[in-house]
């Protein structure tokens, strides 16, 4: 593999049809690209979890939205789902060793967002004000336009 010199992007070098949809690369981030699927697996990074114990922890998400996101990562091989047969039956979800390998991933983008968010947020707050001051000063002079006409 070619190194990281000449100050080449990564993903040039890795998958340079990183917006194909066929590459590796795409496919590996399309896995995890909605706000559910990370979360959920943060919540089994220790343990085995319960689906209620699994709601619990994951503030915001709907029993719909869990089933949901559990088959799918139950699927694509990144959790393990065991059910006992007892009356009610038990259902427990844990991370495969597939699944586990996505926590230090996870965890570089919480460290990520630990300190950049601030600016982020500072960043959109600027934009959202500029669109506001723009739209204050095109209502200005369409005012000013009418009244002098």
């Amino acid at each position: 593999m070619e190194t990281l010199n000449n100050n080449k992007d990564i993903f040039d070098i890795t998958c340079p049809e990183m917006l194909n949809v066929n590459c590796r690369t795409r496919r590996g981030l399309a896995l995890l690209t909605d706000q559910w699927t990370l979360l959920t697996i943060v919540a089994m990074r220790h343990e085995k979890k319960r689906f209620s114990q699994l709601q619990a922890l994951i503030e915001g998400i709907s029993k719909k939205m869990l089933t949901q996101t559990l088959r799918k990562l139950e699927r694509d091989g990144l959790v393990k789902r065991v059910i006992y047969p007892v009356i009610p039956p038990m259902v427990e979800y844990s991370l495969t060793p597939l699944g586990r390998t996505l926590i230090e991933p996870i965890y570089a983008l919480r460290d990520w967002s630990d300190q950049y968010i601030e600016q982020v947020e500072q960043a959109r707050s600027d934009y959202d004000q500029q669109d506001r001051n723009s739209l204050q000063e095109e209502i200005i002079a369409l005012v000013q336009q009418r009244t002098s006409e």
